[in-house]
Formats: C-alpha cells, sequence, structure tokens
C-alpha cells in the first residue's frame, strides 16, 4: 500500500501561484510514477501531469503546459505541482497519484490516489 496526503490547496487570486505537495508513505516511492489529476464540479477528472520515477521524464496536459512544472523529491517522498499564471477555469480539487504505468497514459484501477486538495482560482 502506498498512502498519498496532498497539501497546499487554497484560494487564490487570478494570475497567482501556489504549490501543491503530495507526501508518500508505505512502499518504495521510488518505485512508482507520480502524476496529478484534478476535478471539478460536475466535469470529469483530468490529467495534470506526470512524472517518471527518477524525475527525468515530465509530461503535461495541453492547459498546462508552460503554466504548471511537476517535480518529485525521492529522498523526502514528495512530489510537488507548481502552477503559476493560474486562471479561474483551474479551480477544481487537485489529486496525487502513484502508479507503476506509463506517465502518459491514464490511471489504472491498481493506482493509489490521495484524498485531494482544493484550489479555487477567484477572478
Amino acid at each position: 500500500q502506498v498512502q498519498l496526503v496532498e497539501s497546499g490547496g487554497r484560494l487564490v487570486q487570478a494570475g497567482g501561484s501556489l504549490r501543491l505537495s503530495c507526501a508518500a508513505s508505505g512502499r518504495t516511492f521510488s518505485n512508482y510514477a507520480m502524476k496529478w489529476f484534478r476535478q471539478a464540479p460536475g466535469k470529469e477528472r483530468e490529467f495534470v501531469a506526470g512524472i517518471n520515477k527518477n524525475g527525468g521524464l515530465t509530461y503535461y496536459g495541453d492547459s498546462m503546459k508552460g503554466r504548471f512544472t511537476i517535480s518529485r523529491d525521492n529522498a523526502k517522498n514528495t512530489v510537488y505541482l507548481q502552477m503559476n499564471s493560474l486562471k479561474t477555469e483551474d479551480t477544481a480539487v487537485y489529486y496525487c497519484n502513484a502508479g507503476v504505468g506509463s506517465i502518459y497514459l491514464g490511471s489504472s484501477p491498481t493506482d493509489y490516489w490521495g484524498q485531494g486538495t482544493q484550489v479555487t482560482v477567484s477572478s
């Protein structure tokens, strides 16, 4: 089992920045690719960003490219999501995901999920 706990979500004004963190515990963190997803009210879950096991490869959803940066610190068992130039449409619950699949693919039924952290961007 892998336990994931997200933090850092809050209310922020449009144009602002925010950094989310996801702390992992349980199995070896560096064995897992990490991803961020988000879900806004009434919308389907959306892929945000992914990073491979050693942090050397990243991948982003189209609307996040150039604004969001995913990173990880395997020594701290933590993955981060730096979000800049935030827009009101970025408002959502952001979820951390750990899995053994490719970062280019969606989630898998065997993935682990955090409980989510709310990000609200006001105009």
